[in-house]
């Protein structure tokens, strides 16, 4: 029997990882056999997938953060096999906030990450696929959000996160808590109708971001649906309703004012530009489609994670 083969694609802004040096070491010693591509530039995690597809790669492990992991789900989405064709997919968490795998319950420490992905069986999991008004296709592992969260995200220091981790999105999202500007839009789904002024705005195929802010707390990512969370624009409460969901992500401030619903699909129209925030890629545009689109990737998951069914 052949060992199993890997390809870790590794974000280069961690390619200094002593830790996950160490860990790809470990795993080589046990047997598997793991290549370690490293992305410097647009375009070469796209280029690296094709290559371990071509090389007969078992599984491909994105190293780094949510932007990390949706880029490579990505890559594997868009192609023309079906999924059950196509390596499964694997996380070690090295981004910022790691909103994903915190959701998930994916060790944030290299080692256990990549024993998980040896240990574990792989899941069939939804993702999102979003399409702009220019008709091109978007893709997301975690959460897609709009609004308020979206401006904490994009405003959110390099610097600061380097040296505050997580709590930099807190930091930014309180300065931020008196100048919310709400956004005027509709938004339509299988027997949901909702229009009016949002202050956030998440859909989700998992459940948080930001650095914590669970914005679809119930979302799971096997069930075939996607979760929309709207906060609507509120009068007097606004920083106190806010500051919860920014500084704890609790499910119970979101419950006192948000709009909630678990669709096929959605579509957003916005009589200007609205932003939505793709796991840390910016989108712009008047009307979105945004369908759920289920069991199109494989892998590697916690047996029992929050996030499946």
């Amino acid at each position: 029997m052949s060992p199993p083969r890997w390809r870790l694609i590794l974000n280069g802004k961690s390619a200094g990882d002593d830790a996950l040096r160490d860990a790809v070491s470990t795993m080589r010693q046990r047997g598997i056999v793991l290549d370690v591509r490293v992305t410097w530039e647009e375009g070469d995690a796209e280029r690296y997938v094709s290559e371990a597809i071509a090389d007969g790669a078992d599984t491909i492990v994105a190293a780094g953060g949510d932007g990390t992991l949706s880029e490579v789900a990505t890559t594997l989405a868009h192609r023309d096999e079906a999924a059950t064709a196509l390596p499964a997919l694997g996380l070690v968490p090295l981004g910022t906030a790691n909103d994903f795998a915190n959701a998930a319950d994916i060790p944030l420490d290299p080692l256990p990450a990549l024993e998980l992905i040896a240990g574990s069986p792989v899941v069939a999991i939804d993702l999102l696929r979003l399409v702009a008004d220019d008709g091109v296709v978007h893709w997301c592992a975690n959460l897609a959000s709009g609004g308020f969260g979206t401006q904490v995200t994009v405003e959110t220091d390099e610097g600061l996160k380097k040296m505050l981790g997580g709590l930099a999105y807190l930091v930014t999202g309180i300065s931020r808590l008196g100048r919310i500007e709400p956004i005027q839009a509709r938004l339509q789904g299988p027997d949901f109708s909702w229009e009016g002024s949002f202050i956030a705005l998440g859909i989700g195929n998992g459940r948080q971001a930001g650095g914590g802010q669970a914005l679809c707390p119930d979302a799971r990512i096997d069930d075939g649906s996607l979760d929309l969370t709207v906060v609507p624009e509120l009068s007097g409460e606004v920083a106190a309703t806010m500051g919860a969901l920014v500084t704890a992500g609790k499910a119970a401030a979101l419950e006192r004012v948000a709009i909630r619903a678990q669709l096929p699909w959605l579509e957003i129209d916005a009589p200007g530009p609205l932003t939505l925030n793709l796991d840390g890629e910016p989108i712009e545009s008047r009307h979105f489609r945004v369908d759920c689109v289920p069991k199109r990737v494989r892998m590697h998951l916690p047996a029992g994670s929050p996030l499946l069914s």
